[in-house]
């Protein structure tokens, strides 16, 4: 029996706790959140234990820690599991601020500790088609978008507390156009208005450089009333692909063809393949916190060149 701990009981929480408990001798063994509760009410239904705090929860016998905090409370409990010396899965922004975030990507460097970020789009079928499709060719052009609402966690329209849509929405995106198409270079934004609440940009626009000498842009905005779209198309020569949660279109010589894809496969694969790791039975995580980290700093300094027009250095 594999037993985690979760530190957070709020949406993305209970996402991962139904997987969890889903797959098999697999168990969530205590809960602690800042609003006690949230946590009894996750944990009930689990016959998990409820705890005051991550001190209390790592005294639990737990077999590793699951941290889904909002973006501004990340920090505290990833030091303390790093210092309990347990494997570590976090959902991301991992962070708001890029130096708290490297200090604990060092630790956990130090410490060799077993690590994944929810980054679970990597975990879609298509993605991988996708990928396939696009090896040995050139990209020219990649364009992302996340269009959309804003949540409803009163948290969220704070740019002090979720670092605004870039970060917490098109994270996503930002992630799967490193993994298609490389690393990105540079990064010009500008940002537009508010939602209807908050302080954050709604509306943001930003042209990336990739270090293949591909261009790229990236939009995002939360002022709908529903989510528009999601996704990312990249085009090379001959070849025009279009990915998101819901499926792959391909236009080639051939003509158009598209692969559905159903999101929930990737949310239990994500977790399937850190407890099979934490288990020893298999390596499949394709997002440790190291390589969230690279993800993170490009969003970060996308919302920073929104916020002052000027040009970000982000080379690896």
């Amino acid at each position: 029996m594999t037993r985690v701990g979760l530190v957070g009981a709020g949406g993305v929480a209970q996402r991962h706790a139904r997987v969890l408990s889903s797959l098999p001798d697999v168990q969530v063994a205590a809960v602690t959140d800042v609003v006690p509760d949230a946590a009894a009410a996750l944990a009930a239904p689990l016959g998990a234990r409820v705890v005051p705090d991550v001190a209390a929860l790592l005294g639990e016998p737990v077999d590793a820690v699951y941290v889904c905090v909002p973006p501004f409370a990340h920090g505290p409990a990833e030091h303390a599991v790093i210092e309990a010396g347990l494997p570590l899965f976090v959902e991301k922004p991992i962070s708001l601020d890029i130096g708290a975030a490297q200090e604990i990507s060092d630790a956990i460097d130090e410490r060799g500790l077993l690590t994944a970020v929810g980054h679970h789009w990597r975990y879609l079928a298509v993605v991988e088609q996708a990928r396939t499709l696009l090896a040995g060719r050139e990209v020219r052009l990649v364009t992302g978008a996340w269009l959309d609402k804003v949540p409803p966690v009163g948290w969220w329209p704070l740019r002090e507390k979720s670092g605004g849509p870039i970060v917490e929405q098109a994270a996503h995106v930002l992630d799967l156009a490193r993994h298609l198409a490389g690393e990105v270079t540079s990064v010009t934004a500008a940002g537009n208005g508010t939602p209807p609440a908050g302080d954050i940009d709604g509306a943001t626009a930003a042209v990336l450089r990739f270090a293949n000498g591909a261009v790229g842009t990236l939009a995002a905005t939360c002022v709908l009333g529903w989510k528009e779209r999601a996704g990312l198309e990249i085009y090379a020569d001959g070849l025009a692909v279009r990915v998101s949660e819901t499926g792959l279109t391909v236009r080639d010589a051939d003509g158009e063809r598209t692969v559905d894809s159903d999101p929930e496969t990737a949310r239990v694969a994500v977790d399937r393949a850190f407890i099979a790791a934490v288990r020893g039975e298999e390596q499949d995580i394709r997002v440790p916190y190291a390589e969230a980290l690279r993800t993170h700093t490009l969003a970060l300094a996308v919302a920073a060149s929104a916020s002052d027009g000027e040009t970000r250095d982000v080379r690896p």
